[in-house]
């Protein structure tokens, strides 16, 4: 008689569990996620001109040296 509580209070456990999960789940699943893609996507654009500046400084730095060594020797 013990064994049948305990089955059946593990039985509506997991199934009490399962509906709060599956609940849980579609409630964040449908909700709106406009403004945290808004926010990935201006931090991606700041990492991305952050980048193109450093490229471009480090460029022209390289174009920098290359012409003074040529100025300077002139081989």
């Amino acid at each position: 008689m013990f064994m049948l509580i305990f089955a059946v209070g593990v039985l509506l456990g997991t199934l009490v569990g399962g509906g709060l999960c599956v609940r849980y789940l579609r409630r964040e699943i449908a909700a709106d996620v406009g403004p945290q893609l808004r926010q990935i996507n201006l931090k991606i654009e700041t990492i991305e001109s952050v980048i193109h500046l450093a490229l471009a400084t480090r460029y022209a730095e390289l174009a920098s040296s290359s012409a003074t060594r040529t100025v300077n020797n002139p081989s």
